[in-house]
């Protein structure tokens, strides 16, 4: 069941040094929202905090509150692979395991977490394919090596495991950026129907794309060089890119800085 995510008061850091300050933010489920702005804002910074990822990071850590359906994800004794099982994640780069064959891919994460009957495990794989719009293609290869798909297959092929273990959330880093003008209308059309039962939160430097496939957007920007990054606006996508309430916003969209 897709969940809501609530930021309040988030502030990011490498070390000493404060990449992301003082987010706030409500993020609905069964929606997609993306996050725009210039390089080395903080977006992807951010959007690796809502699965624990960031922490991963040597001097990685986070300040604030960050709740799925009101329970706090960094609360003493949550555990962050149970985070990451529940908010689920696709990467710029498609990122199959090569020397995996396309099932075994998909399956990668039921096994870890136990599943052994093989009838379950067929079962999964079929329906996360499926619910990739990847089953036609592959379901007479599924033994063949995941490297070997096209990128876009690939991509799709990464979607399918993310959502194999049946998370509640989906972050997408720029999951189109590698990709062709073909592929990334697929991937774009499976966001959408995908946020019927996923809440997806997707990072694209593409406003195009933001424009088509998200219900919410948010602007990132840094104050000034050296400074950390802020979320200046977020809003209905429909009404960031017709009327945004900040300058800096429509500078940015328009083209006149970023």
């Amino acid at each position: 069941m897709a969940q809501r995510i609530d930021v309040k008061d988030v502030s990011i850091f490498y070390g000493s040094f404060k990449a992301v300050e003082d987010v706030s933010m409500t993020i609905e489920s069964r929606s997609v929202t993306a996050f725009i702005g210039p390089s080395g804002c903080g977006k992807s910074t951010f959007l690796r905090t809502l699965n624990r990822m960031h922490e991963v990071i040597p001097g990685g850590r986070v300040e604030g509150t960050i709740e799925l359906n009101g329970r706090d994800l960094y609360a003493n004794g949550t555990d962050p692979v149970a985070v990451r099982r529940t908010v689920g994640m696709v990467f710029q780069r498609p990122n199959p395991f090569p020397t995996m064959s396309i099932f075994d891919n998909v399956a990668a994460g039921l096994r870890l977490n136990g599943e052994k009957n093989s009838k379950r495990l067929s079962e999964a794989v079929e329906g996360s394919l499926r619910g990739a719009n990847l089953w036609n293609e592959v379901k007479d290869r599924l033994d063949k090596p995941g490297a070997g798909l096209s990128g876009g297959q690939q991509q799709r092929l990464c979607i399918a495991r993310a959502i194999a273990v049946e998370p509640q959330v989906l972050l997408m880093d720029e999951p189109c950026s590698a990709l062709d003008p073909i592929s990334t209308l697929a991937i774009e059309d499976l966001i959408c129907q995908l946020k019927q039962d996923y809440t997806i939160v997707i990072v694209t430097h593409n406003m195009q794309q933001a424009a088509r496939v998200s219900d919410r957007t948010g602007f990132f920007n840094l104050q000034a060089t050296g400074k950390p990054g802020h979320l200046i606006e977020m809003d209905d996508t429909t009404k960031i890119f017709s009327n945004p309430r900040e300058k800096a916003t429509e500078d940015y969209i328009s083209g006149r800085f970023g």
